[in-house]
């Protein structure tokens, strides 16, 4: 799969993973639903959107990138995490890296986080 073929909201995610890559893993977190008007530096407001047919199309790419990148994917109802591996594997210190919600909705009720 090209970049080009991808969605709007696919290509959004994606470009989280290649602007903040730190020195060993990327781990990105978005939510399927999830939609924002958003200004870029020059002052221009678009729309972000993360839909179902983004997440299909991130999960196509993740499995199909032509680029050398390696991507685990995993889905928690509509909560999605993207990890951009190194060494084509999960570490076992995942808890150690930074986890990046630019595009996800922040629960404001604490109960609704304990599962």
């Amino acid at each position: 799969m090209d970049w080009s073929e991808l969605t709007e909201g696919a290509k959004a995610v994606l470009e989280q993973t290649r602007n903040i890559k730190n020195d060993h893993i990327q781990i990105v977190e978005f939510e399927v639903g999830f939609s924002e008007e958003v200004q870029d530096e020059d002052g221009d407001s678009f729309r972000v959107s993360i839909q179902e047919e983004d997440y299909t199309n991130l999960k196509q790419y993740t499995q199909e990138n032509e680029y050398g990148d390696k991507f685990h994917m995993a889905r928690n109802k509509n909560v999605v995490k993207i990890i951009l591996l190194e060494n084509g594997k999960i570490p076992d210190n995942l808890s150690e890296f930074p986890v990046f919600r630019q595009y996800k909705t922040e629960v404001s009720n604490p109960t609704e986080s304990a599962e």
